[in-house]
């Protein structure tokens, strides 16, 4: 019964063929979301390579310092993973074949921004963290290339 109602509602109403170029309605995707992921994470890579250990024999302070390292560590790692993540929805749902015309190389940034990703998540490299900067400008362009949109790059630090 549900079924031949649902049948005749369908044929009441006209049906509409609709397209799209990506998987979600245009202004869901946005670069930004990564830059602000990345950029935390290389913030924390920033105050991890500057924070000097205190004196072991001063346990109240090494604490504090144990505390203040973990929590970048903790940081560092969940925005870059964050960061990772952001660049694989971008390139898996945005981007398409035909993007590839305009950008030859449009994969092999992404492959190498996201191990990059990797690397700032393992490791506390501050040129690591310089060349994943690097590649999130280089997203950044490339996506709104493709939209042809002339949109400047900024970091928020």
């Amino acid at each position: 019964m549900i079924d031949r109602m649902k049948e005749r509602l369908v044929g009441l109403t006209p049906v509409k063929d609709a397209e799209a170029h990506c998987d979600g309605p245009c202004g869901v995707y946005d670069p930004a979301s990564i830059r602000i992921a990345a950029e935390a994470a290389v913030s924390m890579t920033k105050k991890i390579a500057a924070l000097e250990a205190p004196d072991s024999g001063d346990s109240k302070a090494m604490a504090a310092y144990l505390n203040t390292l973990s929590r970048y560590v903790a940081i560092k790692e969940e925005q870059a993973h964050l960061a990772k993540e952001e660049m694989l929805v971008l390139w898996t749902d945005y981007f398409k074949p035909e993007h590839l015309e305009k950008f030859p190389n449009l994969h092999d940034v992404f492959w190498k921004a996201t191990k990059l990703c990797s690397a700032v998540k393992v490791e506390v490299s501050l040129e690591h963290a310089q060349e994943l900067m690097d590649s999130v400008k280089e997203i950044h362009n490339m996506f709104w290339a493709s939209k042809g949109i002339d949109r400047e790059f900024y970091l928020a630090s």
